[in-house]
C-alpha cells in the first residue's frame, strides 16, 4: 500500500499518457463486455435443439412439366420409388423444409367463431403423412402419431388430425394437456392427437421460432411443385443425393429435381449471417484486448526509459527486483481498476441503449466484471516483461546515466 501515493503522483505528472490509456480502457471494457454478452447469446442461439435429426434429413424440391401428369398418382408413387430406395428410413411429402428461412405459418383457434374463440400465437404449419415424425427424428412425448388410415390429401378434407411442439401446448393450453383438443381453422376442424418434444420452425429468428404444428395432409399431389424429406443415416446421404434423381428420372423424365439439402445444410445457411456477427465481434474483442495491452506495455517502457536513474537509485539503496516489478504491476492495476469501473458503467448504460434500439437482453452483470478480469490477466502478462526488464537494471549503470 506504500506504493499507491507515488504511483498516483507520478501519474499525476504525466497525465496526458495515463488519461489516454485510462480512456482507452474505459472504452474497451465498455465494447468488449457487450460484444461478448452478443457473442454468447449468437452461440446459444445457434446452438439451440431442433428436435430434428439434422444430419439425417434429406430435402429436395420437384417440378413436373409435363401436364399430363396425374400429380396425385405421381406422389404416391414417387413416394414408393423413395422409400425403396437402399437406406432410406422413412418418407414424406411436405410443404415447408424445417430451419429455410421460408414456409407456411398460420393460428388455430378453439371455436368455429373466430370472433368470440381464443386463438393459439402463430406456428409453423407443417403437412405430412403418417411417416412425418419418423423423418424427422421427433420425440413424441404424449399422445400418437398419425395412423396410414388418417392421411389426408387435401387440407378442406374432414378428419384432420394435428400433433403440436410441446412450447406450443406449453403457450396455449399451460399444464393441461392439449391431446384430444378440438381446435379449428375457420369451420375445419382439428383434433390434436400428440405432443412431440421438439420442433423447430423455418425461420431462426421469429419469436415463435419453437412453436410447430404437423397436420395429416400428404401435400405431394397438390400441384406440380412439391417438397420431399426422406431419412437415411448420415453416411448413405452423398449416395442418395445421386440416387434420388436417377431413380425419379428413370420413372418419369419430364421433371426437375433440385436444392438436395440436407435439414443441416439449410440451418448452417439460415444461421450464416450469426456466424459472420460472431466472427466479426470476436475478432474486434482481441483486436481491442491487444491494443490495450500495447499500450500499457508501451506506457511502462516509457517510464522505464523515463525513471532509469529513479530505478537505479532505487536498487541502489537496497530495493529488491520484485519491489520495482511490483511497483508497475501496481501502476497497472491502478489504471485498469479504475478503467474497469467507468467501462462497467458505461457497459451497462450501453447494453440497456442496445436492449432499446435492437431488442436485445438485458446485459448481464456478470460481462464487465469477466471483462476487467480478463483485462487484467492479459496487461499483466504484456506489463510484466518491461517491468521484469526495469528490475534487472544495475544500480551503477542507472546511477551513472544522465
Amino acid at each position: 500500500m506504500l506504493h499507491i501515493k507515488p504511483i498516483i503522483s507520478s501519474l499525476l505528472r504525466s497525465k496526458s499518457g495515463p488519461v489516454l490509456l485510462l480512456l482507452q480502457i474505459i472504452l474497451s471494457v465498455a465494447i468488449v463486455a457487450n460484444a461478448s454478452f452478443i457473442i454468447h447469446e449468437r452461440i446459444a442461439l445457434m446452438q439451440r435443439d431442433s428436435g430434428i435429426a439434422e444430419e439425417e434429413v434429406l430435402t429436395f424440391s420437384l417440378y413436373n412439366f409435363d401436364e399430363r401428369i396425374d400429380n396425385a398418382l405421381q406422389n404416391k408413387q414417387d413416394q414408393r420409388i423413395l422409400a425403396a430406395l437402399p437406406h432410406v428410413q422413412a418418407v414424406t411429402s411436405t410443404n415447408m423444409i424445417p430451419l429455410s428461412g421460408g414456409g407456411w405459418s398460420d393460428v388455430y383457434v378453439d371455436s368455429p367463431d373466430k370472433d368470440t374463440g381464443k386463438s393459439t400465437p402463430n406456428f409453423a404449419f407443417y403437412l405430412g403423412n403418417e411417416q412425418m415424425l419418423d423423418t424427422l427424428g421427433l420425440k413424441l412425448i404424449e399422445g400418437r402419431s398419425f395412423a396410414t388410415e388418417e392421411v389426408l390429401y387435401n387440407l378442406t378434407d374432414v378428419g384432420a388430425q394435428a400433433i403440436v411442439s410441446q412450447p406450443l401446448a406449453k403457450a396455449f393450453w399451460g399444464d393441461e394437456s392439449p391431446v384430444g383438443k378440438i381446435m379449428y381453422q375457420g369451420t375445419n376442424s382439428i383434433k390434436i392427437v400428440g405432443v412431440v418434444d421438439k420442433l423447430q420452425g423455418a425461420w431462426v429468428d421469429h419469436d415463435n421460432f419453437e412453436y410447430s404444428v404437423i397436420q395429416n395432409v400428404d401435400f405431394g399431389g397438390d400441384s406440380n411443385n412439391k417438397s420431399y424429406m426422406l431419412r437415411a443415416k448420415k453416411q448413405y446421404i452423398p449416395e442418395l443425393k445421386e440416387a434420388i434423381v436417377k431413380a425419379l428420372h428413370q420413372e418419369n423424365p419430364n421433371r426437375v429435381i433440385n436444392q438436395i439439402q440436407t435439414v443441416a445444410e439449410y440451418k448452417a445457411s439460415s444461421y450464416r449471417h450469426h456466424e459472420l456477427m460472431v466472427a466479426v465481434l470476436t475478432l474486434m474483442v482481441v483486436l481491442l484486448l491487444l491494443i490495450t495491452s500495447l499500450g500499457l506495455t508501451g506506457m511502462v517502457m516509457f517510464n522505464i526509459q523515463r525513471r532509469t536513474k529513479q530505478i537505479g537509485t532505487r536498487r541502489a539503496l537496497g530495493a529488491k527486483k520484485r519491489d520495482i516489478i511490483s511497483y508497475f504491476m501496481l501502476e497497472n492495476y491502478l489504471i485498469c481498476l479504475v478503467g474497469g469501473v467507468l467501462g462497467g458503467l458505461l457497459a451497462i448504460q450501453l447494453g440497456q441503449q442496445l436492449m432499446a434500439i435492437y431488442s436485445l437482453p438485458m446485459l448481464e452483470w456478470q460481462y464487465p466484471a469477466l471483462t476487467l478480469v480478463g483485462l487484467l490477466i492479459v496487461t499483466s502478462l504484456a506489463v510484466i516483461v518491461p517491468a521484469t526488464k526495469a528490475a534487472n537494471i544495475s544500480p551503477a549503470i542507472a546511477t551513472r546515466s544522465a
